[in-house]
């Protein structure tokens, strides 16, 4: 952020900013999205055989232990 408000660090585009920008936070974001996905989800008007199925999906990319999905699944 420094280099970027002394204007030492110049994009050509905005596009090149936002691959610079993923490049370096890219990893912990996709943990984040992760973890939200897993406290956001609802079953709403879903069957429950749907929110199950949606629930599983996401589980598996969680990294999640399972006691504690077991947790945000009750």
């Amino acid at each position: 952020m420094e280099d970027l408000e002394s204007k030492n660090l110049v994009f050509a585009t905005v596009e090149n900013f936002f691959t610079d920008l993923k490049q370096e936070f890219g990893k912990g974001d996709d943990e984040t999205m992760k973890i939200a996905k897993i406290k956001k989800i609802e079953q709403g008007s879903k069957m429950m055989k749907e929110f199950v199925q949606k629930f599983r999906r996401i589980m598996k990319e969680s990294g999640y232990e399972e006691r504690l999905l077991m947790e945000k699944f009750k």
